[in-house]
């Protein structure tokens, strides 16, 4: 059989199924109505989400850096975390915080902590599920987890992995956040309720309410998606409030790309020059701002 072509209504229902709004069925549903057949459907799924066994830009054995499992305290519990840096740096390095998408820490998110960490920075990727037991394997039972956690808590967990880093005795004290679709959202959570954050940078993120915006102390650069109707709804009236507020803030749109471009595990939806770009205006940012 043939894949059909996949279509942008076909990435909406999945973009809807992936922010909580529609189930697994009916996401099911909708696509076989869109795919023509239930094996159609079938046969586009693993193309349309993301494939946790593709292979790492940067190999957890990857020499040049240095890795390890840690954990420190927040919303009322032990938070596990993944830890990266470059291996045998002599000097303190600046921090960021690396914030996972609605599946919670997985390889794909631990692969960007170890690419923060090649461009010199310690990197640290919280798992914001820790609360509830940790990031389970079952992509399902990550995304109905998700429902249950509570944006207090998970606002806690930023402010307390942010935190963590100013402690560690390898950091140079300046801190920033980057953050991934639902992380996108929590990276400008933090840079609302952490007056000592430096820099942040979301990719695709829900913006704060205007009410919080004159909180903001860092420096913002916020990625968005051409093709990414639902988030970029709420960019005018955040432009406007940051503006009001004096924040400084860089916004880029990348034309034609859709919601998770920068996400290379999932086929469909990647777009290689958005991320690149994105990932290159957001390394200068992070070292300018932490340095």
């Amino acid at each position: 059989m043939t894949t059909p072509e996949i279509s942008q209504e076909m990435i909406r229902a999945y973009d809807e199924y992936t922010h909580l709004t529609l189930d697994r069925r009916g996401f099911i549903d909708k696509l076989t109505r869109l795919a023509g057949s239930a094996a159609a459907a079938a046969a586009i799924v693993p193309l349309i989400a993301a494939n946790s066994a593709k292979a790492a830009i940067v190999p957890p054995d990857d020499k040049r850096i240095s890795s390890e499992d840690v954990t420190f305290k927040a919303g009322g519990g032990s938070i596990s975390a993944y830890l990266a840096l470059p291996a045998g740096s002599p000097g303190k390095l600046p921090a960021v915080v690396v914030v996972h998408e609605n599946r919670g820490l997985n390889p794909h998110i631990e692969d960007v902590v170890r690419r923060i960490a090649l461009e010199g920075f310690i990197g640290l990727g919280p798992d914001f599920l820790s609360l509830l037991g940790g990031t389970p394997t079952d992509e399902e039972k990550a995304r109905d987890a998700f429902g249950k956690l509570k944006p207090a808590d998970a606002v806690a967990i930023a402010v307390g992995a942010a935190d963590h880093l100013r402690k560690d005795p390898r950091a140079n004290g300046k801190v920033g956040v980057v953050g991934f679709c639902w992380g996108g959202g929590i990276a400008n959570q933090l840079a609302v309720h952490d007056p000592r954050l430096n820099a942040a940078v979301a990719y695709y993120g829900a913006q704060p309410v205007d009410a919080d915006v004159p909180r903001i102390k860092a420096k913002l650069m916020l990625h968005y998606a051409g093709l990414d109707d639902r988030t970029n709804a709420g960019i005018p009236a955040y432009e406007k409030a940051l503006k009001a507020a004096g924040v400084q803030f860089q916004v880029f749109v990348y034309e034609g790309a859709n919601h998770a471009f920068n996400n290379d595990t999932a086929a469909a939806r990647y777009d290689k020059p958005a991320a690149d770009l994105a990932w290159s205006r957001t390394v200068a940012f992070l070292k300018e701002s932490l340095a």
